[in-house]
């Protein structure tokens, strides 16, 4: 079943991914939250400008929606480089890889987005260029076959992947640094509310951010799109100012609660807890109860309610725990309350 969420951290379309890109940080400095990466990241920023070298060939993973798109940019802004985006379902041939690398100067930056999805061929053809910037590309066919060896210059290549463990080894070996970005805590959010704001003119109270973090499931694109809803809705129900009462009412209206969770989240849940007496279910069960697709459920759904121990996963299946049944206003069955151990 197709339906817009508004709590999924991927781009909903493309007008709204333009949008993001306005609220980007462009610097280091006014990138918030993720500190220890962030201290780790300006290290090898400075070591490698300092050198004059290409940084290292760099990995971002975690979740989508929480910024790794916009630490490839930074990354190429701080070096002063130009960075040439793709994503691994748009290279199909080795001749795409081909025209993107011979163009790429010193320094530059080649950011792969969902760098999981390469295929064989173009990972193996990505070898020798991560490692000794040159590739082998082959003219003619068959007894005519010639191969030139063409030299590239010292570029970075940054990956971004939400499935770090798709990632075949040869190619994850050939990255030297790796950086992991996880959900944000709420005080990080409130500050990227705030800071977006002001990049929106939108008028609003420290109260009114603070319920908007709490309700954007630890990742920054949510934040920034129901601080959008909840604009919208003030402008046209209130005085254009957002406080923290027409925050909560705005976003109870798009069906999300106090800690984030939508229609979708609470139907998973009831469905474990009332029809599967708490689990264990498995996720083919679950989306066939749901009529939802089971890689929505995967990449979608349960991420944040493992993040939140309202689900745990189990060789046998799926379980709700007693604070997902206690959030719900649900009486969890007895035996499963004595097998959950949150």
């Amino acid at each position: 079943m197709s339906r817009e969420r508004i709590v999924t951290g991927e781009p909903i379309n493309g007008e709204e991914e333009s949008l993001q890109v306005s609220l980007r940080p462009d610097c280091l400095r006014d990138y918030v939250g993720q500190n220890e990466l962030r201290g780790k990241l300006e290290v090898a920023l400075q070591a490698a400008s300092g050198r004059g070298e290409a940084m290292e060939h760099t990995l971002f993973y975690g979740p989508p929606g929480l910024g790794k798109t916009t630490l490839a940019h930074i990354i190429a802004k701080e070096m002063g480089a130009t960075i040439f985006a793709t994503s691994g379902p748009a290279l199909q041939r080795t001749g795409d890889l081909m025209g993107i690398l011979t163009n790429l100067s010193d320094r530059d930056i080649l950011f792969i987005d969902e760098i999981h999805r390469l295929s064989p061929i173009i990972e193996e053809f990505l070898y020798p260029a991560m490692e000794d910037f040159k590739v082998d590309f082959v003219v003619d066919k068959g007894a005519f076959a010639k191969v030139i060896n063409v030299p590239l210059k010292q570029f970075t290549l940054v990956g971004a992947t939400t499935r770090a463990g798709m990632l075949s080894a040869p190619l994850r070996d050939r990255f030297g640094l790796f950086y992991h970005i996880d959900f944000y805590p709420p005080e990080d959010l409130r500050e990227i509310i705030l800071r977006s704001s002001k990049l929106l003119e939108t008028e609003i109270s420290s109260e009114a951010a603070k319920v908007i973090s709490h309700r954007s499931r630890g990742t920054p694109r949510i934040a920034n799109r129901l601080l959008r809803r909840v604009r919208d809705y003030t402008e046209v129900k209130g005085n254009g100012k957002v406080g923290e009462q027409m925050a909560k009412v705005a976003l109870d209206t798009e069906g999300i609660d106090a800690i984030g969770l939508d229609n979708l989240d609470r139907k998973l849940l009831k469905v474990i807890i009332e029809y599967y007496q708490g689990g264990p279910v498995g996720i083919e069960a679950l989306g066939a109860t749901l009529n939802e697709e089971v890689d929505t459920l995967v990449d979608m759904v349960e991420p944040y309610l493992l993040k939140i121990g309202f689900v745990q996963r189990t060789k046998r299946g799926r379980m709700a725990s007693s604070k997902a049944a206690q959030h719900l206003g649900l009486h969890l069955p007895g035996n499963a309350a004595q097998e959950n151990l949150f």
